[in-house]
């Protein structure tokens, strides 16, 4: 027999571990050579992992919902093909056992941070978190923690192997459930044990009242929630805003989208127009494009952006364009197109959401004229486009003042106000609007 060990595959350099979603051959059934056996899910994204061999499963050395590191074998599949449907399917090892602080629960609380006088700036994946709050360690703690991963993250080896060797030591509930006045919590965070006993009790209607419906959120709003909080709990935001004259931009694509997707294969939307302008403004204003780390200002020399995008399922995810300064309109609107279907499709990869250094979000897609958005850590600023209106402004000619019909745009930008200033974010956002305006109307294709 042929045995061929099929291994959880890197999906960023970042990725330390996923999460089996769900197994689509079951052992004694038949796999071709790249058909997709699993599903997985990271921190940032879920992917399909194909086969890496054709012929019959034998064994599947991990359920679903089991969190697997990088490397590991999670099946093995006789290449033999025949000898293999011959023998007895294998039934379904469970993985080796887990540390006591590890179980495998579909409800599992989301640990939320509680120090919000800390100032680190260490990402945590939500397993990590999951298995602090479990065992009552809190964010200052965690941060004292030696970290092996990327960048000198917390992996879940680190965070068990600092479990085991608090040996009898009281896990420290205390702290995090005493009303400290410096200390953060969560809005829906319940003080203790018997209160949640005491809700779960209760039936839902005696809780929310009304003719309401329940619904518990899916993996991804869970994900998108705690990075959510953990933002407004790590970043003081502050947000300008500004509004910029967009005419031209618009008559510009409304004469050129025909041609320019006759000439190159490719649709041409606001997006790449308005990212070309924050790519310049960023050159002039570097320390938008970085990232702290403890008393570290790190200014990425590269700028990466992100462009928040909407799923099907109404949840966001934040694919990236890697090198964007280095690229033309043209390249830019093919990133743009590329990375905006394989997120309606479901089809990015992991590495497609890893390594941004600065987000734009259009919350003018869905008809807002404005917005306060959240940085998407460990950046430090986001910017928000709203939506394009006509509206009656003054405009400046050679022969007086006159009132016309333009295209304006709002434009807002959150910082985290310990690295950028408000004269910083308020002249970076000033750049971008005037950028916006001073778009060649006769620019050539």
């Amino acid at each position: 027999m042929a045995i061929v060990d099929l291994v959880m595959p890197k999906m960023g350099e970042s990725i330390m571990e996923a999460t089996v979603l769900k197994w689509h051959k079951r052992p004694g059934e038949s796999v071709k050579m790249d058909e997709t056996l699993l599903d997985i899910a990271t921190d940032k994204v879920d992917s399909e992992v194909p086969s890496t061999a054709a012929g019959v499963i034998t064994e599947l050395l991990y359920k679903e919902n089991d969190v697997v590191p990088v490397g590991a074998v999670i099946a093995r599949i006789d290449a033999g093909g025949a000898s293999a449907q011959a023998a007895a399917p294998v039934q379904q090892a469970a993985p080796a056992p887990q540390p006591a602080a590890m179980p495998q629960q579909a409800a599992a609380p989301q640990y939320q941070p509680a120090a919000a006088e800390s100032n680190g700036a260490r990402f945590y994946s939500p397993l990590v978190l999951n298995i602090a709050g479990k065992e009552g360690i809190g964010m200052s703690e965690l941060e004292n923690i030696p970290g092996t991963g990327n960048e000198g993250r917390v992996t879940k080896k680190d965070i068990l192997n600092y479990v085991s060797n608090r040996g009898s030591a009281p896990a420290q509930a205390a702290p995090m459930a005493a009303p400290v006045k410096e200390t953060y919590q969560a809005p829906m965070a319940a003080p203790a044990a018997p209160a949640v006993a005491a809700v779960a009790a209760a039936p839902a209607s005696g809780v929310t009242g009304g003719n309401v419906e329940i619904v518990e959120m899916d993996r991804m709003r869970k994900l998108i929630a705690d990075h959510m909080v953990r933002s407004k709990a790590t970043s003081p935001h502050v947000t300008s805003f500004t509004e910029a004259d967009v005419t031209n931009i618009v008559k510009w694509r409304e004469k050129s989208k025909g041609k320019f997707e006759q000439m190159y294969g490719e649709k041409i939307t606001f997006t790449p127009i308005f990212f070309e302008a924050i790519i310049n403004c960023i050159r002039k204003y570097p320390l938008i494009n970085c990232s702290l780390d403890g008393n570290n200002i790190i200014i990425k020399k590269d700028i990466n952006i992100g462009m928040a995008t909407a799923l099907p399922s109404g949840n966001l995810i934040v694919p990236v364009i890697k090198n964007a300064g280095t690229k033309n309109l043209l390249g830019l609107t093919k990133d743009v197109n590329a990375l905006a279907n394989a997120a309606r499709s479901n089809k990015l990869k992991a590495d497609d959401t890893q390594g941004g250094t600065f987000t734009v979000t259009n919350v003018g897609t869905f008809g807002s004229l404005m917005g306060t958005p959240i940085i998407n850590q460990p950046q430090v600023a986001i910017l928000a486009l709203g939506a394009i209106k006509k509206r009656p402004m003054v405009v400046e000619t050679e022969d007086g003042d006159v009132i016309a019909i333009r295209h304006m745009m709002y434009l807002s930008l959150s910082y985290d106000h310990r690295i950028v200033d408000g004269s910083l974010g308020a002249s970076f956002l000033t750049a971008v609007g005037k950028e916006l305006e001073a778009f060649d109307k006769n620019r050539e294709i």
